[in-house]
């Protein structure tokens, strides 16, 4: 874990992302969502990946964009129907390098705790302000932290067992940095292979902080892409903040 970067997540895992068992099912859901808010002005997903939302969100007419770290997970995009047609930089998105403003922007699954420090989460935040359109929208979706999870800092659990193949999780969680690093080992009787991930995650609360710190204002939060109620029972938020005039 220590030649752990911003690129490593997408580039071990891009060849199998697609067909993961733990990638959100919600699509069509968040796809009407975002569409709705995305308006006749560009709209950028923040972490494209694959194009799991782009691609349907391009199929309805929205004009979006694109941004990751990884090349091999744009590469995937690339390889799908229409995904040559969306424009995608290559960059880490906490510095934003691109051009011109947009009426959407949004970072879906988790992906905003892929930034591993408070300053690096702090200026995507200011990036992401100042390349809104007046009155445009942020969303972010992501957990809510559940640090019982972890005991003693520490988390094991299998994730899938057949006669083809174990998956099994471990993680290990830094309450101080609130980061959690963490390996998806899936085991064969060809081999083992390893899916590293780390990230830094938030609680609602401090991601409303950077926000206003930005300039950006909480408008909604919902427990997910149908708008439900946000509760303290819910596991993740759908937060949408809106720009200045």
């Amino acid at each position: 874990m220590g030649e752990y970067d911003e690129t490593t997540y997408g580039e071990r895992i891009a060849d199998v992302y697609d067909t993961l068992t733990d990638v959100p099912t919600d699509t069509d859901e968040a796809v009407g969502l975002l569409a709705n808010l995305a308006g006749a002005g560009r709209s950028l997903d923040i972490g494209i990946g694959t194009g799991r939302l782009a691609l349907p969100l391009q199929a309805r007419g929205v004009k979006i964009e694109g941004i990751d770290a990884s090349p091999a997970m744009v590469e995937k995009l690339r390889s799908k129907s229409g995904g040559r047609d969306i424009p995608v930089t290559i960059g880490n998105f906490a510095d934003l390098a691109i051009d011109g403003r947009f009426s959407l922007m949004f970072v879906a699954f988790n992906t905003f705790f892929a930034l591993l420090t408070q300053e690096d989460q702090l200026r995507c935040f200011a990036n992401v302000a100042a390349h809104l359109e007046p009155h445009a929208a942020f969303v972010i979706e992501a957990f809510v932290p559940d640090l019982s999870r972890f005991d003693r800092g520490q988390r094991v659990q299998v994730t899938d067992l057949n006669v083809e193949l174990v998956r099994i999780d471990a993680a290990r969680h830094d309450p101080v940095a609130q980061q959690i690093f963490g390996q998806h080992m899936v085991l064969t009787e060809t081999g083992t292979r390893f899916y590293p991930v780390k990230l830094r995650y938030c609680w609602p609360s401090e991601l409303d902080l950077m926000a206003r710190l930005a300039g950006l204002t909480l408008e909604h939060r919902w427990g997910g892409w149908l708008r439900q109620p946000f509760s303290a029972a819910s596991g993740k938020h759908v937060s949408v903040y809106r720009a200045q005039p």
